[in-house]
């Protein structure tokens, strides 16, 4: 007779609440108090043009997904896509995402569109990235991609946040593009990096707009004013930036382009704000 064992009951399995198209995050990076960047891992059958934006979220408290537009800030060749954040205490998604940590998963809905791609400009000699605070964050994309150098003879890094230290990660990046072994060589001699401060003192300060209609920029970097035969424009930051740096892109006669029709600057409309 085979042995009888005792009955138990066992308890029923928690259902777990997985994420829908999830990505798993590799690496957290906090730069100031209110910014942070973050690597996850990368679906294989992901294809972007550096510079594009992607919704990424987490689920709320309903187990609903929150989403927002966030521009990667990896170029399309890398095998992770990098993020680029500001930290809103009280905002529904960074006041839940600030606190992620390697191995945690993210929404990641791979389905990448933006207006800051090459492709969105006519040729032309010189392109300028204009981004405040995490705005540079598709440039950061553009600026490691070999197709920008191979187009363009300068690519001008314009960046103004208020304070040194939110300028860091953008520093950090275009430093160690000098190394990159990709396209160190590529980069030498070609890129300009011009960060600017608005609230703390350093090297360089003041806004993006008030240095291109004074001419401090052209005079520091040793080139000329802008125009549209030889120069090209992208653009990122907070609405109002927009639609000031766009005042002062079209007095130089540059004309807003568009995927469908390519001209000599674009705008991000989808840059994520303050309330996120």
């Amino acid at each position: 007779m085979d042995d009888l064992k005792p009955v138990t009951d066992t308890p029923a399995a928690k259902p777990v609440r997985t994420l829908p198209d999830a990505q798993t995050v590799t690496t957290v990076h906090h730069w100031t108090d209110r910014l942070f960047s973050f690597r996850v891992t990368r679906p294989q059958s992901l294809r972007f043009r550096s510079g594009e934006f992607v919704m990424i979220g987490l689920l709320d408290e309903k187990g609903k997904p929150l989403l927002r537009a966030y521009s990667i800030a990896s170029p399309s060749w890398d095998e992770e896509l990098e993020f680029y954040s500001i930290k809103v205490p009280d905002g529904p998604l960074t006041s839940k995402l600030q606190h992620i940590e390697p191995g945690d998963e993210i929404i990641l809905r791979p389905k990448p569109v933006g207006t800051l791609v090459l492709d969105a400009l006519l040729p032309g000699k010189r392109i300028w990235f204009l981004a405040t605070g995490t705005g540079i964050a598709p440039f950061a994309s553009l600026m490691r991609d070999p197709e920008t150098y191979e187009k363009y003879e300068q690519v001008v890094m314009m960046h103004t946040c208020r304070t040194v230290a939110e300028l860091e990660y953008g520093r950090q990046l275009v430093e160690g593009l000098q190394d990159d072994p990709l396209i160190g060589e590529m980069v030498a001699g070609k890129l300009l990096y011009y960060p600017t401060t608005t609230r703390e003192d350093s090297l360089r300060m003041g806004r993006i707009t008030d240095n291109l209609t004074s001419g401090k920029v052209f005079a520091d970097l040793g080139i000329p004013p802008m125009d549209k035969q030889h120069d090209r424009a992208m653009v990122c930051g907070s609405l109002a930036f927009n639609i000031d740096v766009k005042a002062v892109l079209e007095s130089f006669g540059l004309r807003e382009g568009a995927n469908s029709e390519p001209l000599e600057y674009v705008v991000e409309k989808a840059f994520v704000g303050d309330g996120i």
